[in-house]
């Protein structure tokens, strides 16, 4: 999502948290533990559990699934995706189309109002925007809007989006992490606004509002009788949302039925488990989501930061990484086969995938290649062993990430190419350092924004992209922006499979894993759906 963020994180995407004496308290209440602070007849309801992470309930302040998650519950947006659809249509707005390749117009319904009363006109939809580029904050999806160049409101109900370039996924965009449209009377137009001040303003206009909320500990929800949107009435009236620190106890709580639902995220191990539980039931879901390794390029061995830099070394060291790895390895032994290799950044089953990486370096068809490795470095003048410092979040990740960088590790290191230091942060802490050039190499995942290739490829790659380890590649960006502005589907799929090719030959990420999403909940829940729009819904869950 986030990941991810023109764009993008997360993941998807879109893109955890220390316990101190209070949070510690607050784990024993999500493992089933009483709290003198939330009463039983509080947590009202259908229940859901997850262990994902919120960075930001302020919009411009995230580019995560775990805050994803929540905003799309709260917040209303010009565009969204039905229930079992990847296509767009329009959500609060009754028209939404392209007047010319760089103009595109949206018709609001009339009398929209958020939860507190105040009326959501075209104002508030340009506020929202602007607000998400002036503030530009380090974790927000300001770049999924780098193509817009203004907005117009010459009514309380017409925007127009005026682009700097033709754009066909703009669309999307409007639904995705950039879209949520906030109200003006409570956000700051300028910084950030506080989540106590956005639950106390009543500033929601989606399909639920929120009541309570503890930032990654407990969110309770209740419906919103204001919405008046694509998605209709919610058909649970209240619905809590628990938040876990550890995969084992989200697996618990739904086994003893402590939550209805359980989703994002639980171990290969235990969701194997599950299946076998006769009180639950498992559905299986679309996989949008993907594993990579980032390398900075300024901190990378022989990265321009560096003493030493070597422009040809650098890409040697990703090279020769990327013909040691074991895919297979690592979605076998440490996944279960819930995931499965990748071969380029975006994901097999999309218009345009291909598989670059698998046709130019080891763990294709024959598997890891030491000598080419070794050839690759030799030839770049790079001698002795080359050491790796990789950092990742497995509180964000999951535990499982435990195991695959230990095996990454192991798989490096055996080559005898390399020496490899890895080392996990609190994603709270991490999602802020890597931005900050503290990491070489770094662990990310994505889970999109929109079922589109071209969200695998703008959130990393454009110039001003999510992942800001200082990859900056003209060929590229000009082919994401000619594949962005293509309207006929071949030429377009040919300029996205280029794309992929010209970043396969860099390598600004090294793409491991292609996952799928996985939700279990108690027999008596209905309703639950994971579709293509990668959007996890609570409205249509009930029981």
């Amino acid at each position: 999502m986030a990941s991810v963020f023109k764009k993008h994180t997360t993941t998807w995407g879109r893109r955890g948290i220390a316990l101190g004496a209070g949070a510690a308290a607050t784990a024993l209440v999500l493992t089933g533990c009483a709290s003198s602070s939330v009463s039983d007849t509080e947590l009202k309801g259908l229940s859901i559990g997850t262990t994902d992470k919120i960075t930001s309930l302020d919009p411009a302040g995230s580019y995560d699934n775990g805050s994803f998650a929540v905003q799309n519950q709260v917040f209303p947006f010009l565009m969204n995706t039905p229930v079992g659809s990847p296509d767009v249509e329009p959500d609060i707005a009754t028209k939404a189309e392209f007047t010319n390749p760089t103009t595109y117009e949206v018709t609001l319904k009339d009398g929209l109002e958020f939860a507190n009363g105040n009326k959501l006109t075209s104002s508030d939809v340009k506020f929202s925007f602007d607000r998400e580029l002036k503030i530009n904050n380090e974790n927000g999806p300001q770049s999924l809007l780098a193509n817009l160049k203004s907005i117009d409101t010459p009514d309380d109900t017409t925007v127009v989006f005026n682009l700097d370039h033709a754009d066909q996924t703009w669309p999307q965009v409007l639904s995705s992490p950039a879209g949520p449209i906030v109200d003006e009377d409570v956000f700051s137009a300028t910084k950030l606004t506080s989540a106590d001040d956005i639950v106390k303003g009543k500033a929601f206009a989606g399909q639920y509002q929120i009541s309570s909320y503890k930032e990654n500990q407990l969110i309770q929800y209740k419906t919103n009788p204001k919405y008046d949107g694509l998605l209709g009435k919610a058909k649970t009236s209240e619905v809590t949302a628990n938040y876990y620190t550890k995969e084992t106890d989200l697996k618990l709580a739904v086994q003893q039925g402590d939550v209805d639902v359980a989703y994002r995220s639980l171990t290969p191990t235990d969701i194997s488990d599950l299946r076998k539980d006769d009180k639950l039931k498992v559905t299986d879901g679309p996989g949008g989501e993907i594993r990579y390794v980032v390398f900075n390029f300024k901190t990378q061995p022989y990265g321009t930061g560096q003493d030493d830099a070597d422009e040809a070394k650098a890409l040697a060291v990703r090279q020769a990484a990327a013909d040691v790895v074991d895919r297979a390895a690592l979605a076998k032994e440490v996944y279960n086969d819930t995931f499965t290799p990748l071969y380029s950044m975006v994901p097999d089953g999309l218009t345009g995938a291909v598989q670059p990486f698998k046709d130019m370096y080891g763990d294709g068809d024959g598997g890891p290649d030491v000598s080419k490795a070794k050839k690759t470095l030799a030839d770049a003048g790079v001698s002795g062993k080359v050491q790796l410092d990789i950092q990742y979040a497995p509180d964000h990740y999951g535990s499982a990430s435990d195991d695959e960088y230990a095996l990454l590790k192991t798989q490096l290191e055996d080559s005898g190419l390399f020496t490899v230091n890895i080392q996990s942060t609190v994603y709270t802490t991490y999602a802020q350092e890597r931005t900050k050039d503290a990491y070489p190499e770094y662990q990310l995942g994505w889970f999109p924004d929109f079922s589109d290739a071209d969200n695998y490829l703008s959130p990393f790659f454009t110039k001003e992209n999510f992942v800001q380890n200082h990859y900056d590649d003209s060929v590229i960006q000009d082919l994401i922006a000619k594949e962005q502005a293509e309207s006929d589907p071949d030429k377009r799929a040919d300029l996205i499979e280029q794309a992929q090719e010209r970043e396969a030959t860099q390598i600004s990420t090294l793409p491991l894993l292609q996952g799928k999403s996985v939700a279990v909940a108690g027999k008596d829940v209905k309703g639950l759906t994971l579709d293509a729009s990668f959007k996890f819904r609570y409205a249509t869950l009930s029981k």
